[in-house]
């Protein structure tokens, strides 16, 4: 029986690729969770494994195809007539496009305003809780229609282009909707001239661009800063690296992502997402890790379960994961599923920042640089060592106490690490 391997998720920005080449060949055995393709996507690689082991007996897309989340790719004849999929997001099949898929029933004009606007039912484990096609939610975005006020005639409900184009808001939608979006920006004449030079907005660029627009327009973000005494964790660091090496040792970053990971337990509705008139709620943590790509731009690694992990697991995870990004090649899994999210600029010796949430996460953790500053300890001036955070939160899930128990919590971790390694 011939399976087909469709395009995984590339993360909650990348819904689309450009296929780069097929790392096996036509009659080859490949094993499930092998790699058997590359695809750009945003600057990276995305290394395509084989849901399936089995033999490669047909290629459905070739280099240069531009290729969508769901997109058939191959087709792999199983030997058992049919080898059950490695574990793979429940999104990737039940949004898949079909060929084979019936085409909706006509809808009569009495009942198209009630069967548009009857919301499709939501899904946390689909792209934006909805189940899409690829097609329906490029013009949804263009003509800025909420999916999840759409009603799906497609296969189990699927939202399909001809839903999309003949959906009709109900008044008070067009209103929200009016009071929601964002003003356009003017319509400006490019200048042109000597010393003007002309470059295209990199695909990379066009998705942080349209992901933190929709963040500051559609998120009411409040801030809140909290300075950390990190000696502790300083010294508690230089004590576990003593004798490890360089490829083994233990950075800041994890120590913090760690008690991100700790202070969450106690504080869930932080670790939950937002989707209109329902919010997800998480049983486990994931922390998305910002990292800056080599060619410019960013993407979030994910450290799964990272309160359950030790800080030597954590460690050794996120320099897999950072030196997939270094080479320009990651794996689906890398960047999936971020509950929550930590920005770290402290490298950079960025003392403080804001940084913007990506939706449907409800917050982001900032983190500045650690410095040497003038404390008052017991009405004395002393050589302190602090570090800044900054936490930004989406005012439709928290409030501002929530925010400051659990910088007041993570605060605590970092100044006894000790508790970081029960």
């Amino acid at each position: 029986m011939a399976e087909v391997v469709k395009m995984p998720m590339l993360g909650a920005t990348m819904q689309e690729g450009t296929f780069v080449n097929w790392t096996k060949d036509i009659g080859q055995r490949v094993q499930a969770g092998e790699v058997i393709a590359e695809v750009e996507a945003d600057k990276a690689t995305i290394e395509i494994e084989s849901p399936f082991s089995g033999v490669l007996v047909e290629k459905l897309v070739s280099a240069g195809d531009v290729v969508s989340v769901g997109m058939p790719l191959a087709h792999i004849e199983t030997a058992n007539g049919g080898a059950a999929p490695a574990a793979k997001p429940a999104a990737i099949a039940e949004s898949a496009p079909s060929a084979s898929a019936a085409k909706p029933e006509p809808v009569t004009a009495s009942a198209l305003v009630a069967a548009s606007n009857a919301p499709a039912e939501f899904d946390p484990h689909l792209p934006d809780g909805v189940r899409a096609s690829p097609l329906a939610r490029r013009i949804a975005r263009e003509r800025g229609i909420d999916l999840h006020a759409v009603r799906g005639t497609g296969p189990s409900g699927r939202i399909t282009k001809a839903d999309v184009e003949r959906f009709v808001p109900t008044a008070v939608q067009q209103v929200a909707e009016t009071l929601s979006a964002p003003a356009k920006a003017p319509q400006r004449v490019l200048p042109s001239g000597e010393g003007i030079a002309h470059e295209p907005v990199s695909r990379m660029r066009q998705r942080i661009a349209a992901r933190t627009v929709e963040s500051k327009t559609t998120i009411p973000h409040f801030y809140l800063t909290s300075e950390v005494d990190m000696a502790a964790a300083l010294t508690l660091r230089k004590q576990i690296n003593d004798g490890l090496a360089d490829d083994e040792k233990v950075t800041v970053n994890d120590l913090i992502v760690k008690a991100v990971a700790l202070a969450l337990r106690k504080f869930p509705n932080l670790n939950s997402h937002f989707y209109g008139d329902t919010l997800v709620r998480y049983q486990y943590i994931n922390i998305g890790i910002a990292v800056a790509l080599p060619e410019g731009g960013l993407v979030n690694v994910v450290a799964r379960n990272a309160d359950q992990l030790s800080i030597s697991q954590l460690a050794k995870r996120n320099k897999a994961m950072f030196a997939n990004v270094r080479e320009g090649k990651i794996k689906p899994e890398d960047i999936e599923g971020a509950t929550f999210t930590v920005s770290n600029l402290g490298a950079y010796d960025v003392e403080h920042f804001q940084a913007i949430i990506s939706p449907p996460e409800a917050a982001i953790l900032a983190v500045g640089a650690i410095k040497q500053v003038p404390v008052v300890v017991n009405d004395e001036i002393r050589i302190g060592t602090r570090m800044k955070l900054s936490l930004s939160v989406d005012h439709r899930v928290s409030d501002g106490a929530e925010g400051a128990l659990f910088l007041k919590a993570l605060r605590e971790l970092l100044e006894n690490p000790m508790r970081l390694l029960v």
